[in-house]
């Protein structure tokens, strides 16, 4: 097993951790709602996440990647982020994850495996955009829940003078088809 393999099958780690402390119903439900969220998304099950048990009718993503922040808005909205990022390579890494009542905050390294044109188009300088990078940020996920335990949405805030960017030899990388099956084991 690569590195980048053992990065996503241990991304949910801490948050199994803090779930075998957590006692109160509510950051329960909250906590497996984040964690089937994650899950879901990273096997490419994207209607389940928006699914009247999982979201609020109109979530609202904030999202600060690079150069070109977005606001977006709703389920339609949301499917249409999802599927814009399905073929990435994305998982998270260091986290300091916390629950309470009104949802989750994690301080963490988000990572992704793209090749130079698509984090060019987020505005990261990488040398060629033929070539296959590593990109890595420490970045702020703080996802709103209802009294419910449903998603009201995802603010991702990236520190940019974090951002680490590394060429990696196609032949190490992780493909979207392996992210998906160890999702789905999770």
């Amino acid at each position: 097993m690569n590195r980048f393999e053992k990065g996503v099958r241990d991304c949910m780690v801490p948050t199994a951790e803090l779930l075998a402390r957590t006692t109160e119903p509510l950051h329960r439900a909250i906590l497996l709602n984040w964690w089937r969220h994650v899950h879901l998304e990273g096997s490419g099950q994207f209607d389940k996440i928006v699914a009247p048990d999982m979201m609020v009718d109109e979530p609202v993503y904030r999202v600060t990647w690079g150069a070109n922040p977005t606001v977006i808005k709703g389920k339609e909205g949301v499917l249409g982020f999802y599927n814009s990022v399905s073929e990435a390579v994305l998982w998270h890494s260091d986290d300091r994850i916390a629950v309470a009542d009104w949802g989750v905050v994690d301080e963490l390294t988000f990572h992704q495996i793209a090749r130079g044109a698509d984090l060019r188009a987020l505005g990261y300088d990488v040398p060629e955009a033929d070539r296959l990078y590593h990109a890595s940020s420490r970045q702020v996920f703080l996802w709103p829940y209802d009294e419910r335990a449903r998603l009201a949405g995802e603010h991702l805030y990236e520190d940019p003078t974090s951002l680490q960017v590394e060429e990696v030899d196609p032949s190490e990388a992780i493909t979207p088809e392996q992210v998906r099956r160890i999702h789905l084991e999770g």
